[in-house]
């Protein structure tokens, strides 16, 4: 699957578009990392936990945007976007979405 951010794919042309597909995971922070996000808020300093755990979460959003174009047929997705949302205190929604399409042949 090819997927961009772009709305284009370079050397390929879009035949067809097959809809919006979205990926999205709602995430919680855990009492290890909340400590030591603490700890750093009074030292200063990268929050590694927080960045491990936002990246692992949009690696999971992204991986079920792509199963939802495959579901749909399609060949790539152009256009994709991340957002984020409060869900309540303590976690929070990222989801991505972009256009479903199929290459020209």
């Amino acid at each position: 699957m090819i997927y961009s951010t772009t709305e284009t794919i370079p050397g390929k042309e879009i035949e067809e578009i097959v809809g919006i597909v979205t990926g999205n995971v709602v995430q919680s922070k855990n009492i290890g990392r909340d400590l030591m996000a603490g700890i750093k808020s009074i030292v200063g300093g990268e929050i590694r936990g927080y960045t491990e755990m936002l990246t692992d979460a949009r690696n999971i959003a992204l991986q079920r945007l792509v199963e939802n174009a495959k579901e749909k047929g399609a060949d790539a997705i152009v256009g994709i976007r991340f957002t984020t949302s409060s869900i309540m205190d303590g976690s929070s929604e990222i989801l991505t979405f972009g256009t479903a399409v199929k290459l020209k042949r």
